[in-house]
């Protein structure tokens, strides 16, 4: 194989891999408001759970929305094109790395918890109870009304 061919398969090989075993760094697609994907590698975000994409919440006015859209949506806003950094914690029965998140030091897992957009997955973790506390009390998104928590 001519040198040039062989450089060319490893710098290809090479841009496909993640930055460390641990870390997946690039432009981030939302499938939903809790899962990513970077390079073809599906990322459940680490101690939250968000409305599923066809999800319903009701305001308090009773009226129904649909919360698990305007989630992935409000996601997909915050990210824009922009680089996302995703340290690895585990692999789950899915085969998705399950990660912590962030774009400009910002923490993308406590972003959504805290506007409201996800709740803290207290069965995994309970790094994001405070931030989920703060939006109950102020009212924002999932909690202007009443919702099916999304793991039931």
């Amino acid at each position: 194989m001519p040198i040039l061919k062989i450089v060319a398969v490893l710098a290809l090989l090479l841009s496909a891999a993640p930055v460390t075993a641990n870390e997946l760094v690039g432009v981030a697609s939302v499938i939903d408001a809790d899962t990513l994907e970077i390079r073809g590698v599906r990322i459940r975000l680490h101690g939250i759970d968000a409305p599923e994409s066809r999800q319903l919440c009701r305001r308090s006015s009773d009226d129904e929305w649909r919360c698990g859209q305007q989630a992935a949506l409000a996601l997909a806003d915050r990210i824009g094109r922009r680089t996302v950094n995703c340290a690895v914690r585990d692999v789950d029965r899915y085969d998705r790395a399950i990660a912590i998140c962030t774009q400009d030091n910002q923490n993308l897992n406590r972003w959504l918890v805290s506007k409201g957009w996800a709740v803290a997955y207290r069965r995994y973790s309970r790094d994001y109870i405070g931030a989920e506390d703060q939006a109950r009390r102020a009212g924002r998104n999932i909690w202007s009304g009443r919702f099916v928590m999304p793991w039931d």
